[in-house]
């Protein structure tokens, strides 16, 4: 809810009371209760969303909106299992930029990306990898926030994250995996800008272990491959297994989430229950 609210506070919107929309949205899913489908990967989706309704026309802030949730039932987003995904590095097209909205859900922020991940498919290639400045720092891929898994230059093992320095999506997913790491404590977890350069060059030191993407619905998705430059660099799945289709940590995150979105783990105050 507290995302949500940063979201119309940048858009213009009227901020709304976050318990008391939480307890409409039990109601809502009690109500359509019938709706939501039984097995493993399938769940009900819910979609808060918030337009202006300020009776002006021009541009101008609202004054007033209209909060309201398109809910869905959905399959499962790996319906076949895991998928590893192959990304084409774009430092052409820019998906966000500092002041803008990058760190917001607003619809702007995925029109500008329908043409680039049109272009990126003719190519061959799954997903779009946004790079940004000069240096070509990693920003996000697709729709997602993005993960490294390697042996940093210090020789140590790090996960690492763009920052959330207004550009970058701040994610539920993304944060929940950073907590899971962070309490694991088996590893470095780095929030920093980091750059193309320093992955290829991990990759051609064979100090990269993995990456993956990171959203709601995906949960995760492992990433195999990245073209940067007009060159493909691969990426480890799991190197102890030649048929895996996701590397140790991405299998290890995806599965414990989806053991706390299904009950079968507790963890801190994660999970609203529905009576």
């Amino acid at each position: 809810m507290k995302r949500m609210n940063a979201s119309s506070a940048r858009m213009n919107l009227p901020e709304f009371d976050g318990p008391a929309f939480l307890e409409c949205l039990k109601e809502l899913v009690k109500l359509d209760s019938d709706c939501i489908p039984e097995g493993e990967g399938y769940s009900l989706y819910l979609r808060p969303t918030a337009i202006s309704t300020h009776p002006f026309l021009g541009v101008t802030g609202a004054k007033q909106s209209k909060l309201f949730v398109i809910l869905s039932p959905v399959g499962p987003y790996y319906p076949e299992g895991f998928k590893p995904v192959t990304l084409y590095a774009d430092n052409v097209n820019v998906r966000a930029w500092p002041g803008g909205v990058g760190f917001t859900k607003c619809g702007g922020n995925y029109a500008a990306t329908i043409k680039p991940q049109m272009e990126a498919a003719e190519k061959g290639y799954s997903q779009v990898l946004w790079l940004f400045g000069e240096d070509d720092e990693l920003t996000e891929v697709g729709t997602m926030n993005m993960f490294t898994f390697w042996i940093n230059e210090d020789g140590d093992k790090e996960l690492v994250t763009a920052p959330l320095d207004g550009t970058i999506l701040p994610g539920v997913t993304r944060d929940s995996i950073l907590t899971l790491c962070k309490d694991w404590g088996e590893f470095k977890v780095t929030e920093r800008k980091y750059t193309m350069a320093e992955l290829t060059k991990a990759v051609d030191e064979n100090r990269l272990i993995e990456c993956f993407g990171a959203g709601t619905a995906a949960v995760v998705s492992p990433i195999r491959l990245i073209n940067y430059h007009g060159k493909d660099y691969n990426v480890p799945l799991n190197p102890d297994d030649p048929n895996a289709v996701a590397g140790k940590l991405t299998q290890r995150i995806w599965d414990t989430i989806i053991d706390i979105q299904y009950g079968r783990q507790e963890y801190k105050d994660w999970s609203v229950v529905v009576d």
